[in-house]
């Protein structure tokens, strides 16, 4: 099978003075500029854990983020959270091809507090929040029939009334200690330039050769 040759890049560039001092700063001008283009889910992010036996991936989508951390929201008992439990490092990646553009975090791990999570949950269709209680997420069943099953009974059993935030759902922070923003470049000259936390000291900057 014969491989077509990667694409050349040069729609801009990124250097020292672009990326400024703040690195959450510059990943929320790059999400705005991703938002505003319509790119599509902007905000999706793959997640890498590490599990008992092996490194899992998975998409998953940011709701939230600030110098604190980026925020994602799961159930507390499915593989991603499970894996976090046991090993609570993660990283991130963030990729928006149009804009030739990638961002990686890694950091650790905390579940965010209750109250932002009943906050997050309120927001979300009510379908969805029917859909936390139903699902075991991660977990075998038998056939599709007998997961409408279960989203069945439990639609009924709320009725009209509000549905409330089951406790093992909820949010989950990743806090950075290593941002790297990529711009894609001509030549595979592409611009690497990595926030890295120095404790109370705020960041340091480095150029990456590419």
């Amino acid at each position: 099978m014969s491989m077509q040759a990667p694409p050349d890049h040069g729609i801009t560039g990124l250097n020292e003075e672009q990326a400024g001092d703040d690195p959450i700063a510059l990943f929320g001008a790059w999400l705005k500029a991703a938002e505003e283009d319509g790119l599509p889910e902007p905000n999706a992010m793959a997640l890498a854990t590490a599990g008992t036996v092996t490194i899992s991936c998975r998409m998953v989508l940011l709701r939230a983020f600030d110098e604190r951390g980026f925020v994602f929201f799961t159930n507390y008992n499915s593989r991603k959270a499970m894996d976090l439990e046991r090993d609570p490092h993660a990283a991130l990646t963030f990729f928006w091809a149009a804009h030739e553009r990638q961002v990686r975090v890694e950091g650790t791990t905390e579940q965010v507090d209750p109250a932002e999570s009943d906050a997050y949950f309120a927001t979300r269709p009510r379908e969805s929040r029917i859909g936390a209680w139903s699902s075991d997420q991660s977990r075998p069943v038998a056939s599709r029939d007998q997961l409408e099953e279960r989203y069945a009974r439990w639609k009924e059993r709320f009725g009209d009334g509000e549905v409330p935030r089951p406790l093992h759902w909820g949010g989950v922070r990743v806090k950075p200690v290593r941002i790297e923003f990529w711009q894609g470049r001509p030549g595979r000259m592409h611009d690497r330039i990595v926030f890295e936390r120095m404790g109370e000291k705020g960041w340091m900057k480095v150029r990456l050769q590419p």
